[in-house]
């Protein structure tokens, strides 16, 4: 996907799930970038956004890289990756959820997490946890999630508001 390019998911068009693929790896930069810098405006300032965007590279090889390293799902449209999220499975923890600005508020997210839990109860954990950012933190306590309190993070000089949260994973859920 280009800067211009937006995906847009017409009218009973299906959002497609799946393990990510090493051709996702160039549009998960792509939706990473577009989250931050539009998908979160209304939650940290441009120099925020900035410094939070920086702090993974906009290349497609980086994020194929870190598909070897984090359990990746994708969520697609048309073929293209809208979404996805990154899942350690040993630690029980996401470690990153992002969709495409245009997209956000359709259960893109929400569905890659029911998909995330369901594999870590295959894996025996009886929990999950994830670093939110303040466009998940309120989402994330409507679904059961239990804040820990706030958090700091320090990208290029900045210092940018997360919260941690866990959930309890129970077999019968989904």
């Amino acid at each position: 996907m280009t800067n211009t390019e937006e995906p847009q998911a017409p009218t009973g068009t299906r959002i497609m799930y799946r393990a990510a693929l090493a051709r996702d790896a160039a549009d998960q930069a792509e939706v990473f970038y577009h989250a931050v810098m539009q998908g979160a405006a209304t939650h940290y300032t441009l120099s925020e956004r900035k410094a939070w965007a920086q702090a993974l590279p906009r290349e497609g090889s980086a994020w194929g890289v870190r598909q070897a390293l984090y359990t990746t799902l994708v969520a697609t449209c048309d073929g293209r990756c809208v979404g996805f999220l990154e899942l350690d499975l040993v630690a029980g923890r996401v470690e990153t959820l992002y969709v495409w600005p245009s997209l956000a508020g359709r259960g893109i997210g929400t569905t890659l997490l029911v998909h995330a839990e369901r594999l870590l109860i295959e894996e025996g954990k009886g929990q999950v946890e994830i670093e939110a950012s303040l466009v998940l933190y309120e989402r994330l306590l409507r679904r059961g999630w239990e804040s820990h309190g706030e958090q700091w993070v320090e990208r290029s000089g900045e210092r940018l508001l997360r919260y941690k949260l866990t959930k309890r994973l129970n077999a019968v859920e989904t």
